[in-house]
């Protein structure tokens, strides 16, 4: 019997394509043949050109198109939105700056000092038999006392260089209440905690530390006295006493810091300075004397 003409490749003619593409290894069937011939060519077509397929991967890779931040895939996920900062008060300063870390140096330093110097806060403490003599210096220093007292020589006097002097020492009292009033408001620094709220007539803003009145007003008051009147070196060594002590006792009794002393005065010294560059007289301010006369 005649044996069947067979083709090129060994295969009966009798045999359909379908039945030879739906061979077991054919991949309509499922199989791997496809997948393996293709990874055989690709593998034959590197080799024949001379390049590694390990490299071609890597600089597939490597390529633009593959680099973060370039053309999106169809297969790469959703970008991943950056994590929002977080607040202010959740950082940690890792580099303070030289001003931030000497001011609170300062403070701390202020703060264990005015605390070691109230011996006379309170009764229980260490010097607190001397509380009412600190309390009657304190009085000595309150704006009220030297604002009567001020008026009460203004109506007396029948001289016009002592209305002078006397016109100029109230403006600078009005200037004193005036200033420090303003910077205790806008500071608002509270008094000590160990700070007893017993003090002279206060005022809304006396329960604030910063500055300190009795301060600022005993620098002013020894400064206008020491210019302006004519004393013996006793007198004058003990005006300058009285400011020194006044100052002191303030951290005594507790109402104040030290800082809060020596920004007062500070301030009373320079409040004289503009009393006396605005140093009212009957020449630049006619109408002031001419009104009080008149009374």
């Amino acid at each position: 019997m005649p044996s069947p003409r067979r083709s090129i490749e060994g295969r009966p003619l009798g045999v359909s394509a379908s039945s030879s593409s739906s061979s077991p290894g054919s991949p309509a069937h499922g199989g791997g043949g496809g997948g393996s011939r293709f990874e055989f060519q690709s593998l034959l077509t590197s080799r024949a050109t001379g390049v590694d397929p390990t490299c071609a991967r890597l600089r597939a890779s490597e390529s633009p198109v593959h680099r973060r931040g370039s053309f999106p895939l169809a297969a790469a996920g959703p970008s991943q939105s950056p994590a929002p900062p977080l607040p202010e008060e959740d950082r940690m300063d890792l580099n303070p700056s030289f001003l931030g870390i000497a001011l609170r140096s300062l403070l701390a330093i202020d703060l264990w000092l005015s605390k070691k110097l109230g011996v006379c806060a309170g009764e229980s403490s260490s010097w607190g038999s001397v509380r009412p003599l600190m309390k009657l210096l304190e009085i000595s220093g309150h704006g009220i006392p030297w604002l009567l007292g001020t008026l009460y020589c203004l109506c007396r006097s029948d001289s016009w260089a002592g209305r002078e002097v006397l016109m100029n020492l109230l403006f600078a009292l009005l200037l004193d209440l005036l200033l420090v009033a303003l910077i205790k408001g806008l500071v608002r620094r509270r008094r000590p905690a160990h700070n007893q709220m017993d003090m002279f007539v206060t005022l809304s803003v006396d329960k604030y530390s910063f500055p300190s009145g009795h301060a600022t007003r005993a620098a002013l008051m020894s400064r206008f006295i020491l210019n302006h009147l004519v004393l013996a070196i006793p007198l004058r060594v003990l005006v300058v006493l009285w400011a020194f002590v006044l100052g002191l006792s303030r951290v005594m009794l507790g109402r104040h810091n030290v800082t809060d002393v020596a920004f007062g005065f500070f301030l009373g010294y320079m409040q004289y300075s503009i009393v006396d560059y605005c140093w009212l007289s009957p020449h630049n301010a006619p109408v002031l004397f001419l009104l009080w006369s008149q009374r």
